[in-house]
């Protein structure tokens, strides 16, 4: 068993998946993922225990929210981070705790239980949008993290159960009248959500957690409906072609997005109560990561997958079209110190 100070509070892969951040009672690391490598640690004396940390890219600058038994900052302050000054450059303070963030080269989300608020960023950041939501204490929200020149949306519960409000930040005014954009996802409240690298298509699961549905963006109609076990899912990483997401026992479920004819079919269909006619579809691939606990899961090179784990383990599986899975790395990513630049 982990040491006390060694406890994972969060885990989270930058906007390419080519990095991951550990937030811990411990302090902060972050990882570069191929090769597995440790490149940054701030220690508890430097930042306190940690809850939250957002990586922009592969920039010096890291978003961060205290929290754990040790905190040197209050969870409603976000701070970022500047790891080539080595020092805290801006500091922005809420009414209430921060649920999550999200980057983009021009934009912080700040996410809080019932309130979304956008800056500029980072060069002299200032409030641009504020958005009411239902109450969100999971600080769902996700944001296509890709250049200006694409679209730039945002996802985020709508006041409605099961529904998922999209706004375009590139278009959006708040002085004008028009209605927001929802899309009804499902009956009971969400529980989790992705989005693509473009922006093109969201992924959503409610709390019940056995239903996957997917959504273009843009004519705001269902894709693909995907079904999975019974226990809740706690993530989703999507790219256009394939889907991932894994449940608090460590199991990860593949799905594809581009050719459907790859997932397993079960042998009957039903009824939506989106009023449409829909097959429900099985995961291509499914594995369970050694130590059945919950991880986070994003595609790598390849047809593989990274799973790091909150008990310190890192593991890559590799999947074929026809549904075969085999493990191609084990490692222990808390143990590694390696001072490599980026």
């Amino acid at each position: 068993m982990a040491a006390a100070n060694q406890r994972v509070y969060s885990l989270r892969f930058n906007q390419d998946h080519g990095c991951f951040t550990c937030a811990m009672e411990s302090g902060l690391r972050i990882y570069n993922i191929e090769p597995l490598a440790a490149k940054t640690i701030l220690c508890k004396e430097k930042v306190g225990s940690v809850a939250i940390c957002e990586m922009l890219h592969r920039t010096n600058l890291l978003a961060i929210v205290g929290g754990g038994e040790r905190p040197k900052f209050a969870e409603n302050t976000v701070l970022i981070w500047d790891d080539k000054l080595e020092k805290f450059i801006v500091e922005f303070t809420f009414t209430s705790p921060v649920m999550s963030i999200k980057l983009r080269r021009d934009k912080l989300t700040v996410v809080l239980q019932s309130q979304i608020h956008v800056f500029s960023f980072p060069v002299k950041p200032v409030k641009l949008f504020s958005f009411n939501t239902r109450d969100n204490p999971r600080g769902l929200c996700e944001i296509s993290p890709m250049t200006a020149s694409e679209k730039q949306l945002l996802i985020f519960p709508s006041h409605k159960m099961g529904n998922v409000q999209l706004v375009d930040l590139a278009a959006f005014a708040p002085t004008t009248s028009s209605a927001a954009v929802t899309i009804q996802c499902h009956q009971t409240e969400l529980a989790c959500m992705a989005i693509n690298q473009q922006g093109t298509m969201i992924a959503t699961a409610s709390q019940k957690g056995t239903l996957i549905r997917v959504f273009d963006t843009g004519k705001r109609v269902q894709l693909v409906e995907l079904r999975r076990g019974s226990d809740p899912a706690t993530l989703y990483c999507a790219n256009s072609a394939f889907l991932c997401c894994s449940s608090d026992k460590g199991t990860v479920h593949i799905f594809a997005l581009k050719d459907t004819r790859l997932n397993r079919r079960s042998t009957f269909s039903k009824m939506g109560f989106l009023g449409q006619y829909v097959e429900s579809q099985w995961a291509l691939a499914t594995f369970t990561v050694a130590a059945e606990c919950a991880c986070i899961c994003a595609f790598v090179s390849g047809n593989s997958v990274a799973a790091i784990c909150v008990n310190g383990s890192y593991q890559k599986y590799k999947f074929t079209p026809e549904g075969t899975c085999n493990r191609e790395s084990f490692d222990a990513y808390l143990q590694l110190y390696n001072d490599i630049e980026f």
